[in-house]
């Protein structure tokens, strides 16, 4: 049982990347094109409303911010290996998607003379993050949807999940899903394609991310035959609530929160003496790993051992003002009141600075497909991004491929041809995955294999026994995997399929991730490697892709887009 439908441009997620862009093609199209929205969740429930500390932007030029300082600032974060293009036109564009937000309703939180409010985050040069009190992505997905359903010719399909991105002849022809409400298969038949479906850190189990977020559209754009680039760089932010793993935002440290070792002391004063605890997230994470193994740490549960967040001298009225998210948080998972009591974190698993490759525009090689936020690889992070730049890049690379997928779509007369046999072979795949999958292998019993070697042997720290031991065990579960049992043979909401296919998305993700940082024999950013503990320029200032193969990843590498900064000692 199967549908097909059709549509001139498919947007693949609908977090801030995805409805960002489906306003822009909306905008650009004029009614002219027809546009689909796709999420395997509700609209709305996208992790994009845990953003929670701000959006970075130049807003005040007049104070002393620029464009080049934010520029200087991301390049110097990235360790270099950001694209200086890329960094020169997102720093331009981001300020007018903040005025944009601003005119469709956001409540950004404000100055006392009405002005749009600014706070500091790790690694910049000034308070440039944008905040809507520590709820901001909430706010800017409210508004953002909001703003989407006032344009007409867009549909939105709730609880779909994409089982695969179909590439004919080196073009796309369209997108292969399940409506998890009945059951039914469905093609999804369309001219273009904008992948915005997320990042892929549930492949650790001490994480930020809802379980949702699985890397879908990296792993399913990776087997249809689009690189991946620079996927060994996953960022590991300082401050993860022990035990749960939820997010405790940067802006509890740019309000003026300090981090304590088991002494008392603002170690970070030891590890970057200017900047302190708003030193970038890379450095912020190492230092309390060292600081944890050197005995100065608090014992915590399965070996979550931790170090103390402090906001009790910022006092409640700015606690309740400024970080009341945290605040209830602390409250609802540990009983801790922040107001009274230091919270208990630990560096945790929270973005893949790698993704799909992309050019400047979002642009991948194969027309009718671009990529945008999390799930795209357009080179802005680098080797490791600075908060609040993210949901800065939803917003600006949603704009940007919003409007070229729909221009694209508009000189495209008719949609593509497709083979039928290529549709019902993904079917039989899945149908085969459904009835015929009664091995002895429990999938959430791999899925947790999985996370525990990823968090033991590719976390803030990595050596080559370590990564080598990760890549033996995840071709294992890859193996097993074969062997799986999907109990559930049901049709509508069988979660236990849509598991079972998310878990293959993550082991291929893995897979690139370990292969990547194996191979990489340098300390970069994020990816901080015991057995070459220094950045190495001469042979690896360059981009990693990795390409599918039957037999793994087969590698290759990409310069880095030089235009104005020579790469030089990072020290804050």
């Amino acid at each position: 049982m199967h549908e097909i439908i059709s549509h001139d441009l498919v947007i693949f997620g609908a977090g801030l990347a995805g409805i960002r862009a489906a306003i822009e093609a909306a905008r650009e199209a004029k009614g002219d094109i027809d546009i689909a929205v796709v999420t395997k969740n509700q609209m709305m429930r996208a992790h994009s409303v845990a953003a929670e500390g701000g959006t970075a932007a130049v807003m005040r030029m007049d104070k002393g911010d620029s464009y080049e300082l934010h520029a200087w600032d991301t390049v110097k974060g990235s360790d270099f290996l950001a694209d200086q293009d890329v960094v020169d036109r997102f720093v331009r564009i981001i300020p007018d998607e903040i005025l944009q937000l601003d005119h469709w309703g956001i409540p950004w939180t404000r100055l006392d003379d009405g002005k749009i409010a600014q706070r500091p985050f790790g690694g910049h040069s000034y308070p440039r993050a944008v905040l809507a009190a520590d709820k901001t992505g909430f706010f800017e997905l409210q508004t953002l949807y909001d703003t989407l359903t006032k344009y007409e010719h867009v549909t939105h399909y709730n609880e779909f999940f994409i089982t695969a991105i179909i590439v004919e002849g080196g073009e796309f022809r369209g997108l292969t899903a399940i409506n998890m409400t009945t059951g039914k298969f469905v093609f999804i038949r369309a001219k273009g394609l904008i992948i915005a479906s997320g990042g892929g850190g549930t492949l650790f189990g001490f994480t930020t991310y809802s379980q949702t977020v699985t890397g879908d559209g990296m792993a399913l754009a990776y087997r249809a035959g689009l690189p991946l680039e620079d996927m060994e760089f996953l960022q590991f932010h300082p401050t993860g609530l022990v035990p749960s793993g939820i997010l405790m935002t940067e802006a509890c440290r740019g309000e003026g929160g300090y981090l304590l070792n088991n002494k008392g002391e603002r170690f970070m004063e030891q590890y970057a003496p200017e900047k302190k605890e708003l030193a970038p997230r890379d450095m912020v994470s190492r230092s309390e790993i060292m600081e944890i193994e050197k005995g100065n740490g608090f014992k915590g549960p399965n070996g979550l051992d931790y170090i103390h967040l402090d906001l009790r001298h910022l006092g409640a009225d700015k606690i309740n003002d400024r970080l009341p998210l945290i605040r209830e948080v602390c409250l609802e998972y540990n009983d801790i009141d922040p107001i009274h009591e230091p919270i208990p974190c630990r560096p945790v698993a929270h973005y893949s600075m790698g993704g799909v490759e992309t050019d400047i525009d979002g642009a991948t090689r194969i027309p009718g497909i671009w990529v945008a936020g999390e799930a795209a690889c357009v080179s802005l992070h680098g080797a490791n991004r600075l908060g609040s730049n993210s949901t800065a890049e939803c917003l600006v690379w949603g704009k940007i491929t919003g409007a070229l997928a729909a221009q694209y779509c508009k000189k495209v007369s008719t949609l593509p041809a497709f083979s039928e046999q290529t549709f019902i072979k993904e079917q039989q795949r899945v149908l085969d995955l459904l009835r015929n999958s009664n091995g002895t292998e429990n999938l959430y019993q791999l899925r947790r294999e999985l996370r525990t070697c990823m968090d033991m042997n590719m976390g803030v720290f990595r050596n080559k026994d370590g990564m080598e031991e990760a890549l033996k065990i995840v071709r294992e579960l890859q193996v097993r995997y074969k062997n799986i049992q999907v109990q559930d043979k049901a049709l509508a909401y069988n979660t236990n399929l849509i598991h079972a296919l998310e878990l293959q998305n993550l082991l291929d993700l893995a897979e690139v991730t370990v292969t990547g940082g194996l191979v990489r024999t340098e300390s970069r950013g994020a990816h901080a490697r015991r057995d070459f503990a220094v950045r190495d320029d001469e042979n690896w200032l360059k981009h990693t892709l990795a390409f599918y193969s039957a037999k793994g990843p087969e590698l290759s590498y990409k310069p880095v887009n030089i235009t104005t900064w020579k790469p030089v000692e990072r020290k804050y």
